[in-house]
């Protein structure tokens, strides 16, 4: 909070300064000059002149303390002051003068000083000061010179009024920077008369000459008329030989456009030859040409696509026939390693048996010994109850008695032995092969169910 309100204090007080200081300061335009007066506005010695009283100010800025000091504005741009004066001349003729005096405050500070002292509250006076001013001297000089001087040296007229002013400029502390007479009039007629004789001394050489130049003129058309039938004889003359000159031109035209309708009816029939020859001849053989082209060309395209046929046809019946014979091969060949592993095997397993016949069917019976007991435990396969004493004694009487009474066991061994020597092609030791008994299903004992 308490840096807020430092900061607008700040702001505040910024603000303060800035109006005071546009209270306070003064700046004066290019055009103008600041007079200040008041307490401690003196200026500084002139062209050692004491003080003036009061401060002068160009192309800058001060201060000027209100209440204390006063500054007030100076114009230093151009005026312009309208002449208008009636005159007697030197030889006593009433003229009257129009001008224009173009003038200025002075840009150096005794000028400025000395407009202030006498203008500063009334510069709208400086124009009728002027006026008055200039008119006394153009009179006083008009009065010492003739009308002719006034027309033929108005520059004498200028200077010497400008000179004649100068030093009562300087002391208003204004300088002219133009003086121009515009006009200068005369009631009487003086001026006019002036140029009388001159204006008649030129209207007859006006006529004068006016009259020798209508005589050259005549002359002039005589000489030109003349020189006009000398050119129209000379033209009918040649014109008559011009028209022989174009009679004969036109019948060698003639002969001519004769010749070139002759060339041209042989150029258009040798263009109308040449057009048919290849506009017709030429396409027809061309096109003669093209048929004859693509039925070659389509001749020689079903003779390229039955080759490639033919030998396509070929290539797959060689492809198909080499790939049946690798495939019989291939058949026979496993075929006999497959019976030659077979002849193999049964020769061993002859030997093997002749050897050792005990042994073979010890492992006949050892391989297949699940499916014996599963056909021993067939018999108790249609026993719902059963009741068994004498514990494990009981239990394997039982099973013995089922074995003896079905006889499967043994049955299936001789089944067993007869099919492996089926399969050697050979009965056991160069005997018959013995046909499988038939397994005889043993009488199914009803045992006693358990109540």
């Amino acid at each position: 909070m308490p840096v807020l309100v430092v900061a607008i204090a700040a702001v505040a007080a910024f603000i303060v300064l800035i109006v005071l200081f546009k209270l306070v300061w003064r700046v004066a335009e290019p055009n103008e000059a600041l007079i200040i007066s008041g307490l401690g506005a003196k200026s500084k010695p002139i062209n050692g002149l004491d003080s003036l009283g009061f401060k002068i100010v160009t192309g800058k800025g001060t201060a000027v303390l209100p209440g204390f000091q006063t500054s007030r504005r100076l114009r230093l741009d151009s005026r312009a002051s309208n002449l208008e004066v009636n005159c007697v001349t030197q030889q006593g003729i009433p003229v009257k003068v129009r001008g224009v005096v173009i003038y200025k405050v002075g840009d150096d500070l005794v000028s400025i000083a000395n407009a202030a002292r006498r203008f500063l509250e009334q510069q709208k006076s400086m124009d009728g000061a002027i006026h008055e001013l200039f008119t006394g001297h153009l009179r006083s000089i008009i009065g010492n010179l003739t009308v002719e001087d006034l027309i033929l040296n108005r520059e004498r007229l200028t200077s010497e009024t400008r000179g004649s002013a100068a030093d009562e400029m300087s002391k208003l502390g204004l300088i002219v920077d133009s003086l121009q007479i515009q006009e200068i009039d005369d009631e009487t007629g003086y001026i006019t008369n002036l140029g009388r004789p001159h204006a008649a001394k030129v209207a007859a050489a006006a006529r004068i000459a006016e009259a020798e130049r209508n005589q050259e003129a005549t002359e002039r058309e005589q000489e030109t008329e003349r020189q006009n039938a000398a050119v129209i004889r000379d033209t009918e003359m040649k014109k008559a030989e011009y028209e022989g000159q174009v009679q004969q031109a036109a019948q060698q035209a003639r002969q001519e456009v004769i010749l070139k309708e002759t060339r041209n009816a042989e150029l258009e029939a040798e263009r109308t030859e040449k057009r048919l020859e290849s506009e017709i001849r030429k396409p027809a053989d061309a096109k003669a040409y093209e048929q004859v082209k693509l039925a070659e060309a389509e001749r020689e395209e079903r003779i390229s696509y039955a080759q490639a046929a033919a030998t396509e046809v070929q290539l797959k019946a060689q492809r198909e026939s080499e790939a049946i014979r690798i495939l019989g091969e291939a058949e026979a060949d496993a075929i006999r390693q497959k019976g030659l592993a077979e002849a193999e095997a049964i020769k061993a397993r002859a030997v093997a048996l002749a050897e050792n016949t005990d042994a073979v069917i010890a492992q006949q019976l050892a391989e297949q010994w699940p499916q014996i007991v599963e056909a021993g435990a067939g018999v108790f396969g249609n026993v719902d109850n059963m009741v068994v004493l004498n514990g494990a004694q009981g239990i394997e009487d039982m099973l013995a008695k089922a074995l003896t009474l079905g006889g499967t066991g043994l049955g299936l061994a001789r089944q067993l032995l007869g099919n492996m020597n089926v399969q050697n092609g050979h009965g056991q030791n160069g005997s018959t092969p013995a046909v499988a008994p038939v397994p005889v299903e043993s009488p199914k004992e009803d045992l006693p169910k358990e109540n």
